[in-house]
């Protein structure tokens, strides 16, 4: 999901983004009730990018006032061998940003072999009353800080509690415009995923969604663990295999028997459902890849740990590599220079090869902190005493 302008009525911080991007000079379309389009110096769609502006919580000491209360036992999760492998883009799809490959160290790392789940999250819920980035109203003084300056203040109409849903079109549309698909929905949030009259009733086991970055954050501090860094998120998606397009190998995702929860057919207006589900699938609804870990290409997006930085690959040293490592020191988007973010993996159940091929385990995707989407989660890692190094 990207930072798009998604209108007036519709979409709050992608109003706010659009008034960013016009400061930019993009021009935005003047319909009073469409979204506006894109800019045409736009090159590629980012199908699962979010470029939101940055949306401030009110309550960051909150969070950091949680204490590790869950269960900090290895229950759920894998145990990740350290290991030295080559990072980085493997096929002609791989992004820029996946250059240039280079080998990377890791510890050994405890991993949850699922995306953490509605039936988990609403347990740090229940123990500590808190309240995600969507339940919450955005602090526009917060928010300004992160955008270019004199942006002015939205309409206080859209300063609401609210998250971005996906929205099917009727018919094919242009890719380059995300209002086509995404709604800036009031009252969305984990709880109400596809808006204030759904929800997780009887989806327990489902992963949970509409989650900012802090909320991810806030959680595995109650869990006694913490998200895993883009290095360790990659090593994992692996599953043993060197240089391997995807985690079960090379095979393409629509070959073959299905291999994860992802679009087919023509994004965004037309899914076959091949895969047997056209939202969210319950999480191990595919097999795991060799590692025993499920789910690390398609159904969500996964947060990581790391500040996004375009150019992060190009200042590791190619030679002698890098061990552990924990990612840029400041984020950079050049599609938004103002906005913080941190990078998301692994795809989501909207991606499609002929738009997004985020299921590859090389691909980087970011989202700006306080980001919360329809296909948008998160799995925790725990450190584990070192074991002797594996190289792939």
């Amino acid at each position: 999901m990207s930072l798009q302008k998604l209108l007036f009525k519709f979409i709050l911080l992608l109003v706010i983004l659009t008034i960013a991007i016009t400061s930019c000079q993009q021009k935005p379309v003047a319909t009073k009730q469409t979204p506006p389009q894109l800019s045409a110096t736009r090159k590629k769609p980012i199908c699962c990018e979010s470029n939101l502006p940055q949306r401030f919580q009110a309550a960051v000491a909150r969070q950091t006032a949680i204490q590790a209360a869950g269960n900090p036992s290895h229950s759920g999760m894998v145990l990740i061998k350290s290991g030295t492998f080559m990072m980085g883009g493997d096929n002609k799809q791989a992004a820029d940003d996946e250059y240039p490959k280079h080998k990377v160290t890791v510890n050994s790392f405890w991993i949850d072999a699922t995306e953490v789940t509605n039936a988990q999250f609403a347990k740090f819920v229940k123990a500590t009353g808190y309240l995600t980035t969507a339940e919450r109203k955005p602090d526009w003084e917060e928010l300004k800080k992160q955008l270019p300056p004199n942006t002015p203040k939205p309409d206080e109409s859209l300063l609401v509690p609210a998250s971005l849903i996906f929205k099917q079109p009727g018919k094919p549309v242009s890719l380059t415009d995300y209002s086509q698909w995404w709604v800036w929905q009031k009252g969305a949030d984990w709880k109400h995923p596809h808006g204030p009259s759904s929800n997780i009733k009887g989806k327990d086991n489902y992963p949970v969604v509409h989650v900012s970055w802090y909320d991810a954050q806030a959680y595995c501090k109650w869990a006694g663990k913490r998200l895993p860094t883009e290095a360790e998120w990659e090593w994992a998606a692996r599953g043993g295999l060197s240089n391997n397009i995807y985690p079960w190998g090379n095979e393409p995702v629509d070959a073959g028997l299905p291999k994860a929860n992802t679009w087919q057919g023509n994004f965004p207006n037309t899914n076959t459902v091949r895969d047997h589900f056209f939202y969210l699938a319950p999480v191990a609804s595919f097999k795991p890849n060799g590692y025993g870990l499920y789910d690390m290409a398609g159904n969500v997006w996964e947060w990581c740990a790391d500040y996004y930085n375009n150019t992060y690959y190009a200042t590791i040293n190619k030679a002698n590599g890098v061990s552990n490592p924990r990612g840029p020191a400041n984020s950079y988007d050049p599609d938004e220079p103002y906005a913080k973010k941190r990078v998301i993996r692994g795809g989501s159940f909207l991606c499609n090869d002929t738009y997004c091929s985020g299921y590859r385990v090389a691909r980087r995707m970011k989202s700006t902190e306080d980001s919360g989407m329809e296909h948008l989660g998160f799995r925790c890692v725990k450190d584990a005493v070192d074991a002797p190094v594996i190289k792939l």
